[in-house]
């Protein structure tokens, strides 16, 4: 998959996986692997990003005598998410023009 595709689509994978509830990072790499190939050393500036930008929130719990972050989704985030589907259907649309239009 290209690239460029394939970063825009991560922010809404994360997203998404998070839409059911909190997880951290390792479950998070898991989950979203599962949808689309990523590394932990890209996931982790992702989770950051979308932090900052007001899409996810943290909070830290111990768990197995280790502190462990974990990620929620925000209202921001699910508007965010929201948007990306439409984001979606607009380029499906293209897509079928592109690709499965009758000659």
């Amino acid at each position: 998959m290209d690239v460029q595709l394939k970063k825009g689509l991560l922010d809404t994978c994360v997203l998404s996986c998070l839409r059911a509830g909190e997880s951290y990072g390792y479950k998070l790499i898991t989950e979203v692997n599962g949808i689309i190939e990523v590394s932990e050393s890209t996931l982790y500036p992702i989770l950051r990003r979308l932090e900052n930008g007001g899409y996810l929130e943290t909070q830290s719990h111990t768990h197995g005598g280790r502190l462990r972050k974990y990620y929620y989704i925000t209202a921001t985030g699910r508007e965010k998410l929201k948007a990306a589907k439409q984001d979606f259907i607009e380029m499906r649309h293209i897509f079928e023009e592109i690709f499965w239009k009758e000659d």
